[in-house]
This record gives structure tokens, C-alpha cells and sequence, in this order.
């Protein structure tokens, strides 16, 4: 829908003139999960001040920051990546940013992954640059997408940010916690 060349909504005119961010276009596409994570960074995020505070895993183009101006032909590239860490053209560009970002990072600089631990297709070439240094949510354990991005939105409203543990050696896999309450509607 987002890349209708027909499509009239605001969105997608800013994406064909390359006024769009690649975080709204992954919200758009991604729907709560990735509106989650996006508004749970920019709000959370402690970086230096030469460093971007939130990066989006970009499949063929790394770690990119999430207010990157894009447009349709970018997007339909990223497309075109399958997202898999066996896959050069995934793997190659994600360690090369992750090196950079590593680079530009004080030693003691912590990168907090906002996205699914329990498949290795984003934590393993992530752990093999950050090591210890890549934290993530514990309280994701368990969750599907759409829980995760209704919890990551709790916490921004609420101005709660959540426990981090290492990735390495934590469990990442687990039963399905009990569904978030329900909020009250807002009116």
C-alpha cells in the first residue's frame, strides 16, 4: 500500500518524494510492534552526541538511523534482502555498522536490542561485535511482536523504562508471559 505509485495518502507522497523517514516507513509497515520501538528509543535512548539514538536493522544496509530520509526505490531495495544472517548481503552490512557504531561508542557503551531475541538472525552477528554489551529486555522473553510493541508503548506513556540484561548466555526463549491488562480508553 505504502509503495502504490497511485497511492494519494500523506505518507506515501513523502516517500515517493523522499521526505519520509525509514522509521515511519517501518512503522507504517510493521504496524504496533515497530511503533513501539521506535517511539520506546527515541524516548529512552542515551547516546553520545555524535551518535544516533535509534538505528533500524536495514536488511542490506546495517544499522541506519531511524530518521534517514528515504524513498521508494530505497525501500523496495531493503526488500529485496532476505532477512537472514547466513545471507551475505544481510550479514556483511549489519557487522560492518555494528563495527562502526562499536567504534564510536566509549567502552563501557551498552546497545539495548529492541528486537526478537529468540532467533539468531539479528542477535548473532550483534553478538558477535557487542559481546556483553548488547542488552535487551528480559520482560520480551516469551512475547509475540504485538505484545512487545504494546508493552515498549506502556512504558513510554507511563515514562517507565524497562530492566536490560546481557544477551549472551540469557534465556531467550520461555513460556508466554499473561496478556497486558487492558487499558482504559482515553477520552
Amino acid at each position: 500500500m505504502l509503495l502504490r505509485p497511485a497511492a494519494e495518502f500523506d505518507l506515501a507522497q513523502r516517500v515517493r518524494a523522499g521526505t519520509a523517514s525509514l522509521g515511519e516507513a517501518f512503522a507504517f509497515t510493521s504496524g504496533l510492534y515497530f511503533r513501539g520501538k521506535l517511539a520506546y528509543a527515541e524516548r529512552f535512548a542515551r547516546t553520545p552526541e555524535e551518535v544516533p539514538g535509534v538505528l533500524v536493522i536495514a536488511p542490506g544496509a546495517g544499522l541506519v538511523p531511524a530518521e534517514t530520509l528515504v524513498r521508494r526505490e530505497q525501500l523496495l531495495a531493503l526488500g529485496q534482502v532476505p532477512v537472514d544472517e547466513a545471507d551475505p548481503r544481510f550479514r556483511e552490512p549489519l557487522l560492518e555498522a555494528s563495527r562502526l557504531l562499536a567504534g564510536a561508542l566509549p567502552p563501557d557503551g551498552e546497545i539495548v536490542l529492541l528486537g526478537s531475541v529468540a532467533s539468531a538472525k539479528y542477535v548473532d552477528p550483534l553478538l558477535s561485535v557487542f559481546g556483553q554489551r548488547l542488552l535487551f529486555p528480559p520482560t520480551f522473553v516469551g512475547r509475540g511482536d504485538m505484545s512487545r510493541g504494546g508493552l515498549l508503548l506502556r512504558c513510554v506513556r507511563s515514562g517507565e523504562e524497562l530492566e536490560y540484561a546481557p544477551v549472551d548466555g540469557a534465556v531467550r526463549h520461555g513460556p508466554r508471559p499473561p496478556r497486558l491488562p487492558r487499558l482504559p480508553r482515553r477520552g
